[in-house]
């Protein structure tokens, strides 16, 4: 497969009851970046019902919108998705096709990828051109103490892109773009049914403006209800680190860190954690950053903007005296 047959920079806009997932604006405001140095076509692709609002997507870049339509891509269903978006991409024949790594990305990225055998980087956290036009794929390995280069010999060249690593860019009222409009290439998919849709609720922590998080310093489960008591004083929510998340104490979706969430808050109070570089890859950008913990010496306090050395069982109950009043 030649560069010289592909071109144009491909973003897939996922939706969830008509709703663009935010990933998407903020992949687009890359995009926009890359193609100054590459002079491609920027394109957004969004499978969902035909009465979704589409301009969003060309005020924050896109030049082109592809639509598949149909209610059937109201459920989060990758095969189906798969089985439709990879016509359209050998058709297109997008030179980079950018996906958010959200749940739903993480799954259908690799599908699509190997339908159209071509190679796969996940979870990158910057993306650049170089000097032959080829997208150089950044992730981070080693529990982030390196940086990998990487570039995909085959086309299209596709990438998983975390949430909140780039900036969304403001939308442009009135930008004028194509809107192209296709009916679905595959109805049914016979191979996944949906039994029952339970309703849970979960933490969404990537949006918090606040978090309050727990790590080994938490001795007990039920002690999370004096931190989540803070976080709803501050009008935000709780966090933990992974060791927490492994004993059972709380949920994965308020999980911090390399393998749970990125997240950039106002504020970031972090009780009785040490910092490893895990759980500081997920929270570094907060911000602001409050450490408290007992060891004077733990790595959490060289990001730090506040530290503080004590027991956070002693100074989150003062420091809500301190709110209440």
């Amino acid at each position: 497969m030649t560069q010289e047959k592909y071109s144009g920079i491909m973003v897939f806009a996922e939706q969830q009851e008509r709703k663009i997932h935010p990933v998407t604006y903020e992949l687009l405001g890359k995009a926009r970046e890359l193609e100054k140095e590459s002079n491609q076509d920027i394109m957004a692709l969004v499978l969902g019902p035909e009465d979704m609002d589409l301009q969003p997507l060309i005020e924050r870049g896109a030049d082109r919108v592809y639509h598949i339509t149909g209610e059937l891509f109201n459920r989060p269903d990758e095969l189906i998705y798969k089985e439709n978006i990879v016509p359209l991409l050998q058709e297109i024949r997008s030179a980079i096709v950018l996906i958010g790594a959200t749940t739903f990305g993480r799954s259908l990225a690799p599908r699509i990828a190997a339908a159209m055998d071509t190679g796969l980087t996940a979870d990158c956290t910057d993306l650049q051109m170089d000097e032959d036009g080829k997208l150089v794929q950044i992730r981070p390995a080693f529990t982030e103490n390196i940086l990998a280069h990487i570039k995909t010999k085959t086309y299209p060249q596709m990438a998983t892109i975390r949430y909140r690593e780039f900036s969304s860019p403001p939308p442009k009222t009135g930008r004028q773009g194509e809107v192209v409009t296709r009916k679905p290439s595959v109805i049914r998919q016979d191979r996944v049914e949906i039994l029952e849709k339970i309703s849970m609720q979960e933490a969404n922590i990537a949006e918090a403006e606040v978090i309050v998080a727990g790590g080994r310093g938490v001795k007990k489960a039920r002690d999370f209800d004096i931190l989540k008591g803070l976080a709803e004083a501050l009008g935000g929510t709780i966090g933990a680190s992974r060791d927490v998340i492994d004993a059972g104490f709380l949920p994965k979706a308020h999980q911090v860190g390399y393998s749970g969430h990125r997240v950039k808050p106002r504020l970031y109070i972090a009780c009785g954690i040490s910092g490893a570089p895990q759980h500081k890859a997920g929270m570094k950008e907060s911000e602001t950053i409050v450490a408290i913990n007992t060891d004077p010496s733990a790595p959490i306090f060289s990001i730090a903007d506040i530290g503080i050395v004590g027991d956070w069982y002693e100074v989150i109950p003062k420091l809500l005296e301190k709110l209440k009043k």
